[in-house]
């Protein structure tokens, strides 16, 4: 399947691993890297030296491009953006702000820079500062999230910008690939199907939250204080929840919340842990090799696309595939 971002990126599949903090690790993203698409090391609030580690990790593992995701609101964000340039990294992510200022600085070292776009103005203003392409990502999915659904967002940056889009959030399976291509995307970012990849290191209970939940099983915490966050419900998400109503101190809520993603991905603490996940874990049933799991996707999004194009067809359409 060949997009602007296979071309862009020298892949076989147009798809990148979501860059999720304490889970996405070197092991995880060579995986990735190996079977076709992009993957990605979380830079989460990790310091430069640990991140210097996986990066000379992942060279072990794979010949193959790969990334780095830096999180803006990281106290060491500046310093992983000057390292990404050390250490000669072919792709770098961004999420939670706007890392327009450091975009000069990865071009001229040849990065590959995709940020993630929760709204059409970062967007524009992204592409003006010198992204390579973005990822526009739907409030389906875990972690981190914006307002607006994958459905409404996706279509509307292709609109407002001319470089390629990668469309994130709800997307497990081929069907989910073909709905983004329909939608104008040229890639997706996928996040909580890698959760239940073999080379994933996360603690056997998140696996299991992950295979358990149902389609109404994830809840949002955070949207009082501005960052919202979308994980799989227990007791910990019940009891956030209560002191968001209770409008809780802010230093109440932060020492509540420190360390539950530590608590989730390291330590299996279902009752304390912060388990992040997407709205499509409801319909993710199986644990399988990294590798497997993006030949199985975009299997899939061809039999759909043909499918689609076929009933267009039979109906007096046009379609293109």
């Amino acid at each position: 399947m060949r997009t602007r971002i296979t071309e862009l990126l020298g892949i076989r599949f147009p798809i990148l691993q979501g860059g999720m903090a304490w889970v996405a690790d070197a092991r995880l993203a060579a995986a990735v890297s190996n079977g076709g698409g992009v993957g990605i090391i979380a830079g989460g609030n990790a310091p430069p030296e640990i991140i210097r580690d996986e990066i000379r990790k992942v060279r072990q593992l794979t010949r193959r491009p790969f990334g780095i995701n830096i999180m803006m609101m990281s106290e060491y964000a500046e310093e992983l953006a000057e390292l990404m340039v050390e250490e000669r990294v072919p792709v770098v992510t961004t999420g939670a702000g706007n890392p327009g200022k450091l975009i000069p600085m990865w071009k001229e070292a040849g990065i590959k820079v995709i940020p993630v776009v929760p709204t059409v103005a970062l967007a524009k203003r992204l592409e003006r500062a010198g992204a390579d392409a973005l990822i526009a990502e739907g409030c389906e999915a875990g972690g981190h999230i914006g307002e607006l659904t994958t459905m409404a967002l996706v279509p509307q940056v292709v609109d407002a910008v001319s470089i390629p889009v990668i469309a994130a959030g709800g997307i497990a399976d081929g069907r989910g690939i073909a709905a983004a291509l329909m939608l104008g995307a040229e890639g997706v970012q996928v996040g909580t199907r890698f959760l239940v990849a073999k080379e994933c290191h996360i603690h056997p209970n998140y696996k299991a939250m992950v295979l358990r939940a149902k389609d109404t099983d994830t809840a949002v915490t955070g949207r009082k204080t501005g960052h919202p966050v979308r994980q799989i419900r227990n007791k910990f998400t019940k009891n956030v929840l209560a002191l968001e109503k209770a409008n809780a101190d802010p230093k109440e809520f932060e020492e509540f919340t420190v360390g539950s993603l530590k608590k989730a991905v390291m330590y299996g603490d279902t009752e304390h842990g912060s388990f992040m996940a997407g709205q499509i874990a409801g319909m993710i049933d199986r644990i399988q090799p990294a590798a497997e799991i993006i030949l199985e996707m975009f299997s899939q999004a061809e039999l759909w696309i043909s499918a689609t194009g076929k009933i267009i067809s039979e109906n007096g359409g046009d379609f293109i595939g």
